[in-house]
């Protein structure tokens, strides 16, 4: 009987503690927004001065307006639970920054803003649309900069990237890969010793052992193209020219070289016109006179 009411005073002491240290952990609202909250199948508390440590085991759970962290386990510790360590199962949503996280280990450390994420990490940026995946990620908020290493592959609009380390700069969408990177655009492949893909632009930069192969698109036949180079169904550039028909012995007619007269093989030529008009004919003999026979 005698831990009844132990139990009983000890309930609102655990949710005054758990909301005193949601609020030093997240450290982003007022003490008067009541936003925060943590829950977890059991909960182990130390209260000592400095190290202050909450353990949520079964179903961990931290939330906030913004954030929400689910884990087979949580644990806030250090001074003023400055860090968090979520392992099993690690679900993070932040609402904020558009991010939606999952891994098999999460941890956090609040006052220099970093986040170390391991065990098939897959990390959403639905705000620029990326998807990225590796063994390990790092995340420097204050810095702009996210880490991603073993296994790394990355997926942005019809951009695909893959190698073993990236650095990935937020602030100016910068993303550099090494380690036998391996980039897709479209049906276009490149490869290299360094990678740099700038996503706002998607222009890509190659650097050493430079490899790739580009997929030829077809040209459609512009104004000069012979129909040889025209694409398929397209128009010859000029039409050809029907040759007029000249009457024999008459003069040649001016005209482009392209236009010739001569006869077609195999037919007689016309014969050549007369140089000066033929001589006069003797008119024919008229009736011959009879002469008187003998006077």
């Amino acid at each position: 009987m005698s831990g009844s009411p132990s139990s009983a005073r000890a309930a609102p002491a655990t949710a005054a503690f758990l909301s005193l240290a949601a609020f030093l952990w997240l450290g982003a609202v007022p003490a008067t927004a009541d936003t925060f909250s943590f829950s977890g199948d059991t909960t182990t508390m130390n209260l000592a001065e400095g190290s202050q440590r909450a353990l949520l085991t079964g179903h961990g759970r931290v939330e906030s307006q913004d954030l929400r962290i689910t884990a087979d386990s949580i644990e806030l510790f250090g001074k003023d639970f400055t860090y968090a360590q979520a392992k099993g199962n690690v679900h993070v949503v932040d609402a904020h920054r558009g991010l939606d996280l999952t891994s098999q280990e999460l941890f956090y450390d609040r006052e220099h803003k970093i986040a170390r994420i391991r065990g098939n990490a897959a990390l959403a940026d639905l705000k620029n649309e990326m998807v990225v995946k590796g063994g390990f990620i790092e995340d420097r908020d204050k810095e702009q900069i996210d880490i991603i290493q073993i296994g790394v592959r990355i997926f942005h609009k019809d951009i695909v990237c893959r190698a073993e380390f990236a650095r990935y700069q937020r602030d100016k969408k910068i993303l550099e890969l090494s380690g036998m990177p391996w980039v897709s655009k479209g049906d276009d492949v490149y490869q290299a010793a360094r990678i740099t893909v700038n996503l706002d632009t998607e222009d890509i930069s190659l650097e050493g052992s430079v490899q790739g192969t580009l997929q030829d698109k077809g040209t459609t036949s512009g104004p000069g193209e012979t129909a040889g180079s025209a694409g398929a169904g397209s128009q010859p550039a000029t039409a050809p020219q029907k040759t007029p028909d000249v009457p024999p012995g008459a003069p040649p007619l001016s005209g482009p070289p392209s236009q010739s007269l001569s006869p077609p093989s195999g037919s007689s030529p016309s014969p050549p016109a007369p140089s000066s008009p033929p001589p006069p004919t003797s008119p024919p003999p008229g009736p011959s006179q009879e002469t008187s026979s003998g006077s």
